[in-house]
């Protein structure tokens, strides 16, 4: 009985070191891949380069000269439509103090669909595109539209989602002042 209890302590024991050390492999090949187990404010963001819908490439992260609103959205989102006026205006008033990319979420939508929304709505910030939908998943956007916005030091300032055109711009003068 001693033996058979033995036995069974010794194989629970390699089983939990197993899953430990499986943990920990997942852990650091998402660091390296540039993966945010979570988004801590005040913390550095990810950094990820993406392709614009000019056809230029697009890098976000670390130090820069002006503050930074990431906007994940898609062509097919409701709210996205409601915020767009907003961001738009945002951008003509504030854009020589702060850039703001537009990410859209490609692997879920049209890019038929994604031309028409950016022309329809008069967009004249950078639109990127996220065609893996890896960007999205590095952030941990769970659904659109999700704003991130950080500072010049490439650190995350706050989260925000479809805000009343008065309160996004409060949070943008915030973050120019940052």
């Amino acid at each position: 009985m001693k033996k058979n209890v033995t036995a069974m302590l010794l194989a629970l024991g390699l089983v939990a070191l197993a899953v430990f050390q499986l943990g920990e492999t997942n852990k650091e090949a998402e660091a390296s891949a540039g993966y945010a187990k979570e988004m801590v404010y005040n913390k550095p963001v990810p950094s990820f380069t993406l392709q614009g819908l000019d056809g230029k490439q697009y890098a976000i992260g670390g130090e820069r000269e002006k503050p930074v609103m990431i906007n994940f959205w898609a062509s097919w989102c409701g709210p996205c439509q409601e915020e767009a006026p907003a961001l738009k205006s945002v951008y003509d008033k504030y854009g020589d103090r702060f850039d703001l990319y537009a990410v859209n979420v490609t692997r879920q939508d049209r890019m038929a669909d994604v031309q028409a929304f950016v022309k329809q709505n008069g967009f004249s910030f950078p639109i990127l595109l996220d065609k893996e939908g890896k960007t999205a998943e590095m952030y941990r956007v769970l659904f659109v539209p999700t704003s991130f916005l950080i500072d010049r030091h490439g650190k995350l300032q706050e989260v925000i989602h479809v805000l009343p055109p008065d309160q996004l711009e409060k949070r943008i003068q915030r973050l120019i002042q940052s």
